[in-house]
Formats: structure tokens, sequence, C-alpha cells
């Protein structure tokens, strides 16, 4: 079975390195995954007052989400957390109440900086708001990588072996993660 995995760049730069993240997950993924971007850069700040009358861009967005079987978040940290647009985003995901389109939708959080102790404040940020969404995160293996410039080139491969093989088992972790929710199958 394919799976459809919406992935999230946190990052509203074109040249993002978790841009060039994404693009090389895609590229290690496993056959079953497929994955495709869910765009976040034009969706308006979110207001309540727009609960009764969303934007097109904003049901489109919700639409992408709902398409996928599973969403990969991919996300830079700034100032220990998560960026606004992406915060953002989840709002709009998740409102008006009782539409959250997050609710059950298996998810994985991963990112890259060249700070030293990578995106692991933004991470664990997000997770505590994906859970409030009630959308399973994957929790093991984490996944923080040191960005560093030339480890991942233009067309999206991973140039340090050792790093290419960690993604690659974690894209694995994350279709079993997929799979174990879509045929209910408890985690270990």
């Amino acid at each position: 079975m394919t799976y459809t995995v919406g992935y999230i760049v946190g990052s509203l730069s074109q040249k993002s390195i978790n841009r060039k993240l994404a693009l090389a997950l895609s590229r290690l993924a496993p056959p079953e995954l497929r994955l495709t971007e869910i765009a976040i850069g034009e969706l308006p700040l979110y207001s309540h007052d727009q609960d009764s009358s969303y934007p097109a861009v904003a049901l489109e967005f919700k639409d992408a989400i709902k398409a996928a079987d599973a969403l990969l978040f991919v996300t830079p940290e700034y100032n220990r957390s998560i960026p606004g647009a992406l915060k953002n985003a989840i709002d709009w995901a998740t409102r008006p109440y009782g539409s959250n389109v997050l609710n059950g939708k298996p998810s994985a959080i991963i990112g890259t900086s060249p700070g030293p102790i990578s995106t692991a404040v933004a991470q664990q940020h997000l997770k505590t708001i994906l859970s409030f969404t009630n959308s399973p995160v994957m929790g093991q293996p984490e996944a923080y990588i040191h960005y560093s410039k030339g480890l991942i080139d233009d067309k999206g491969d991973i140039q340090l072996p050792s790093t290419a093989e960690f993604l690659t088992g974690y894209m694995r972790a994350f279709a079993a993660h997929i799979q174990r929710h879509h045929h209910d199958i408890p985690d270990l």
C-alpha cells in the first residue's frame, strides 16, 4: 500500500536548509511513501473572526491535510520554538472548533540547524502542540540534524553517508508508524 505524506516546512524561505532536508527525505523515503509539500506561506494570520467564512487558501490548506495519510513537519528553530508561520498554519488546521484536520493524523517531526543543539527545543514545543491536536507523533527515532555547508546538495542528496543512513532509517520508522496507525496496531 502507498501512503501520501504531506510535508510542511516551517520556514517560509525558498532557500531554507529545512526545505533542502525535506527534498532529501523525499528521495530517501521507502517506496510506500509518496511525499508532497503542503505550503503554508500564503496563509493569512489566523483570526477567530474568519471561522464563519474561511478564506479559500485556508480551505485548500485543510483539504490538502485531509487528503494526506500522514504529515511530516520539517522545521527550523526560531528563538527556542517553532516559527510563527508554522504555529499559524496549525491554528488554521484546527479551527473552527470541531473541524480539526490534524485529529488522528499520524505525524513525525524533524529539523536541521547549524546550531549545536539543532532543532531540539522547537521539536519539543511542536510535540506538545501536536499532542493537544490529537495527532499521534512518532516518538522514536528523534532527528535533530546538525547542518553544515554541503551536507545536502541542490538535488537533495545527502553528502555524508552516516547521515544518509540515519535518515533512511528514520523514514522507514515513519512508514511503520503510519502503517500502525492506519491499521490500528498499537505502538510497541
